[in-house]
């Protein structure tokens, strides 16, 4: 039989905070790679986070995802997709904070700003080498990574990661980096033609061997495609 205690509870009117934070990958030098900021204070100060930041009362949680992301890096207009919420409530030591994380994608890492005076420097990582992450931080980018490797399979969410237009070598180099594992490039061309998503760009590149043609997405929205 449960009694009830006459005295008061000190958290009984308490409530959780409600934060977003947001894993960014970028296209960079052949590579994806994700960005970083330093904590700013707490037992935690110093360790690599994702950018984030507390809701604001009566915000919608993609606007705050945006205004976090954009007050870190001063990103605008970008691939966003809500992930998962992490709700332990050991994860942040300082209190009890309800994290909804994001996965931004962006084809250019040097179109991130640096931020003004009330943020701190940030830095991009290999998302192969990332370091020992604050929070469940961990967790995040692995569960990213994990929705990336996925829509690559059956989306055009490369268009995200790439140029208005790209030779068949950098799509074929970025599906290689994300999946972590080889292509065979003559069956992966032909499944990719096969499926429509893209059409002939301006012209060609040169390389260090014969011109590259340029090729764009044909759809430049999230679009779900036909697995061959």
């Amino acid at each position: 039989m449960e009694t009830t205690s006459q005295t008061p509870h000190p958290h009984r009117h308490a409530r959780p905070k409600v934060a977003v934070d947001t894993v960014l990958f970028a296209r960079s030098d052949g590579g994806v790679r994700s960005y970083l900021v330093p904590v700013k204070g707490g037992p935690l100060k110093g360790r690599w986070a994702f950018p984030g930041g507390l809701v604001r009362v009566g915000e919608m949680l993609d606007d705050a995802a945006r205004r976090q992301l954009q007050s870190f890096t001063g990103l605008r207009e970008v691939y966003l997709e809500q992930l998962f919420t992490f709700g332990d409530p050991s994860r942040d030591p300082n209190s009890h904070v309800v994290s909804v994380a994001y996965m931004a994608l962006i084809p250019n890492a040097g179109a991130v700003r640096s931020p003004g005076d009330d943020d701190p420097a940030g830095q991009w990582f290999e998302v192969s080498a990332l370091p020992l992450l604050a929070y469940d931080h961990g967790l995040m980018a692995d569960y990213a990574l994990k929705r990336l490797k996925a829509k690559l399979e059956y989306t055009n969410i490369a268009h995200s990661l790439l140029p208005e237009e790209f030779t068949f070598a950098e799509l074929e180099e970025l599906y290689t980096v994300i999946l972590n594992r080889p292509i065979d490039r003559r069956n992966f061309r032909r499944r990719i033609m096969a499926m429509g998503i893209l059409k002939k760009g301006h012209g060609t590149r040169r390389g260090a061997h014969r011109p590259a043609s340029l090729y764009r997405f044909a759809q430049q929205r999230l679009q779900t495609i036909e697995m061959l």
